[in-house]
């Protein structure tokens, strides 16, 4: 029972017991006399039922039919259910309900219907507070830019990186899906922006590299301003980027990402759609223009801060990559390991020279000196010294080295080898003092004796002489003493 019907329940009883009047009671139930006295009727005949409503239990007359909920049902078990990030949400499977299965139902309703079949749920995730900032005003304005990494194809293609743009004040968007989060992806979405609206007044970008960049010490010390590829080419279109110190200050475009992830993943997965081409395609053709006509709003002012679209020849000269070379003395610019030989044209351009390379989204290269264009074609690079050949090993075993053989002079003894030396050294200094001791010249034996000047082929050492005829050899090895007969000429 409501409440109401128990306030009725009370005051009835009230009057039954004879403690309250029925005409005291119509003021207490706000009804009018005629009323009451039809209630406490009912009262009396069935009790605190009979106050119950009619209809209260019954099935409504506006109920939709049974078996068409229950092929509802069926529907978003097979198509649009699963996991909590697989599944569909009660608007989107609405919406898919009705455009691919013919049926018509209000998201409240399959919401109700989901809920009492467990295939929806109301958790909710909780985030710190933030005050959400203001939209600006005028459409084209500020235009927030950031690239979205996720399983956009999911098991049918690798991850890849939706380019997003936001107009700030309309919720409009762009996108385009790519591999990476790259100069010429982040160029190409800018350059469709401003083909299809025009030049806008600002962007709002994070901190990446490809966007904005801290400077280094010699743009510090001159005070120049620090300018990525992408930001000289905004600041040749007159475009301010505005980095973003973090996600929720652009808020609008990471609520956008949360979007598509949500909708375009379960709208690719049902066109079986798996590479980039294809599905840039569906963004442009079906998929942007439904989601901006569901979503973008209508701009705080009518005017539009977008300038004029520029020629297609000035936006093919801003889109490109430039880089400065210097020219080498044989006019050779080296670029991305490319050789560059500069032709022999009117007005030659100095060796040493300083040339600015341009290098197109299809991969063409210009070549220009204070803005005249030059002919150029590319050469072959120069061949590098071929290192010798390693020789390769015959065995993979470790070296080892050879052994001596049995009769090597290092198996002999020493010992054996200077006593053999010491003896044909003796026998020499034996012939020699002998023959200077018949001359009657002690004193020069004496002196032959000592040196081994004249014995060059004589092993080397210490040689002693006795009056007896004694000769001594100290080498290496210890002391040989040998005994010659002086008197006695060895032939």
């Amino acid at each position: 029972m409501s409440g109401k019907e128990l306030t009725r329940v009370e005051v009835l009883a009230r009057v039954k017991a004879g403690a309250l009047r029925l005409k005291s009671a119509a003021v207490l139930l706000h009804v009018s006399y005629r009323q009451a006295k039809r209630l406490a009727r009912r009262y009396r005949a069935t009790g605190a039922k009979g106050l119950t409503h009619g209809n209260t239990g019954r099935r409504s007359n506006h109920a939709r039919p049974a078996a068409e909920r229950t092929r509802v049902l069926a529907l978003i078990r097979a198509k649009y259910s699963g996991p909590v990030d697989v599944r569909f949400g009660p608007t989107l499977a609405a919406e898919h309900l009705a455009s691919e299965d013919d049926v018509t139902v209000h998201h409240d309703t399959l919401r109700r219907w989901m809920l009492a079949e467990g295939l929806w749920s109301r958790a909710r995730k909780r985030a710190a507070h933030r005050a959400r900032r203001e939209r600006k005003a005028h459409f084209g304005e500020l235009v927030q830019l950031d690239g979205s990494f996720h399983e956009w194809y999911e098991d049918r293609a690798p991850r890849g990186c939706l380019m997003n743009l936001v107009d700030d004040a309309t919720g409009r968007t762009l996108a385009r899906l790519g591999d990476e989060e790259t100069i010429w992806a982040a160029a190409d979405v800018l350059r469709r922006w401003i083909e299809a609206y025009g030049v806008p007044l600002a962007l709002y970008t994070d901190w990446k590299n490809v966007y904005v960049r801290v400077p280094n010490a010699e743009e510090q010390a001159t005070g120049a301003v620090p300018l990525t590829q992408f930001g000289r080419m905004c600041a040749s279109l007159g475009i301010q980027i505005i980095a973003a110190s973090s996600p929720q200050a652009k808020g609008r475009v990471e609520r956008n990402h949360g979007t598509h992830q949500d909708r375009l993943v379960k709208k690719l997965r049902r066109l079986g759609i798996a590479g980039a081409a294809a599905a840039n395609g569906f963004l442009e053709d079906t998929y942007l223009p439904e989601h901006n006509r569901r979503f973008a709003v209508a701009p705080g002012s009518a005017e539009d801060f977008h300038r004029r679209v520029p020629s297609r020849m000035l936006l093919d000269r801003v889109f490109q990559l430039e880089e400065h070379r210097v020219l080498s003395n044989d006019w050779v610019v080296r670029y991305d390991t490319r050789y560059l030989q500069v032709a022999r044209q009117s007005g030659q351009v100095p060796a040493r020279s300083t040339v600015q390379v341009r290098e197109a989204r299809d991969g063409a290269i210009e070549l220009r000196y204070r803005g005249r264009l030059m002919q150029w074609t590319e050469i072959a690079a120069p061949l590098k010294p071929t290192p010798p050949a390693v020789r390769p090993r015959l065995s993979s075993a470790p070296h080892r080295p050879a052994r001596p053989s049995v009769d090597h002079p290092w198996r002999r003894d020493t010992r054996a080898i200077d006593r053999e030396r010491a003896l044909a050294r003796a026998a020499l200094l034996s012939r020699a003092c002998g023959s200077c001791r018949s001359r009657g010249r002690p004193e020069r034996a004496h002196r032959c004796l000592e040196t081994t000047e004249r014995f060059p082929r004589a092993p080397t050492g210490r040689v002693g002489f006795s009056s007896e005829g004694d000769i001594s050899i100290s080498l290496r090895t210890g002391t040989f003493l040998f005994r010659f007969d002086t008197n006695h000429r060895i032939p």
